[in-house]
């Protein structure tokens, strides 16, 4: 998927960046509405993120051009300004979606996702299952119970939830930003440790099936399932 990025406060970008191309998307980021639309007559794009406070050209203003130039592609408007009135007059003017900050990376993902299905019609995920399983490691997300063969492992909701977030998709390669917006929100600061310390809780207490939670360099962790079976 290719998106633009339309975002003029530097740490937003940038975080968002890294987090959609770590998802394997091209991410393009212009942070006025004047380079915004000098890209867009350059090159096609499946979703445009649009902040509406920008310097010189409004998000707003940068919207009703487009679709009074007949330019259909989807546009997720964002904003600080969360009143009704604010979301309205985005919609009004042709944004197709409209997400306040802050908000959580998940969510703009979905919502991404969602424009881009409705332009091309891609099929949703199917739903997670109610246990996850990778090898000799359980995870009932229904009782919450990990177990690692048949040794039961006690984990924090927090493990619980970067678990999940393995074993939801193995072998898949999460960021740490992902791992951050996820887990702990968009707000917190990126270059944290926190990540890199729950990953160390993590393996410690699933024993030989953390031994599975690889280190990419450079990319961030995944979940190899090549643990004992």
């Amino acid at each position: 998927m290719n998106v633009l990025l339309v975002e003029d406060e530097a740490r937003v970008a940038d975080f968002v960046q890294r987090g959609l191309r770590a998802e394997g998307w091209s991410v393009s980021v212009a942070s006025t509405g004047e380079s915004a639309l000098v890209m867009i007559a350059d090159a096609c794009f499946d979703v445009i993120v649009l902040d509406l406070m920008l310097p010189g050209i409004s998000g707003q203003d940068v919207c009703r051009r487009l679709r009074a130039k007949k330019n259909r592609t989807p546009i997720l408007m964002l904003s600080a300004l969360a009143d009704v009135e604010d979301r309205v007059a985005g919609l009004r003017i042709g944004a197709d979606d409209y997400l306040p900050k802050p908000f959580d990376f998940d969510e703009l993902m979905a919502r991404i996702e969602a424009l881009a299905r409705r332009s091309d019609g891609f099929g949703q995920s199917a739903a997670a299952p109610e246990v996850l399983t990778s090898g000799a490691l359980s995870f009932d997300t229904r009782s919450l119970e990990v177990r690692c063969g048949d040794t039961p492992i006690n984990l924090t909701p927090k493990e619980r939830d970067l678990l999940k977030l393995f074993l939801s998709s193995p072998r898949k390669i999460f960021s740490r930003e992902r791992i951050l917006s996820t887990l702990w929100a968009i707000s917190e600061d990126p270059q944290t440790n926190v990540v890199d310390v729950y990953i160390g809780r993590l393996r410690k207490k699933l024993g030989t099936c953390g031994e599975s939670i690889e280190t990419v360099r450079g990319a961030g962790y995944r979940y190899a399932e090549n643990g004992p079976g």
